[in-house]
């Protein structure tokens, strides 16, 4: 999912909690918990109290996956995009300290404003 030598752009549409605990319940560390969670057709990107977790579904049956942990305490600059009248879709960019720039692309009916809150609530402290 995530090519770390170039941007990356997915788009995203929110899904259940449940969905993302189902998804990443494993690498959960103690008191980490899911905060929200997105979904493409069978990738997925999942907000924590201390990360994101982008899921890469691999190969055609589905059961390998990539798991990438973007912890919150790396990024050293982020910016949100809402969603206008002719452009539906909304963006969120994070660059890491020694990793570089990733972007996320969300449908319309994402609340951008309330990731670009949760972000800044953890990458500030």
């Amino acid at each position: 999912m995530i090519d770390f030598n170039r941007d990356t752009t997915i788009k995203l549409k929110q899904t259940d909690i449940q969905d993302g605990e189902k998804m990443v319940g494993d690498l959960l560390i103690d008191g980490e918990t899911v905060i929200s969670a997105y979904r493409e057709i069978r990738d997925c990107v999942i907000f924590t109290n201390k990360r994101v977790i982008a899921v890469n579904v691999q190969k055609l049956t589905g059961k390998k996956k990539d798991y990438t942990s973007l912890p919150y305490s790396k990024i050293s600059v982020f910016s949100v995009e809402t969603a206008g009248v002719l452009d539906l879709d909304s963006e969120l960019d994070m660059w890491f300290s020694g990793l570089g720039h990733v972007r996320f692309e969300f449908t319309g009916h994402s609340n951008i404003k309330e990731i670009g809150k949760l972000i800044a609530g953890y990458a500030l402290k």
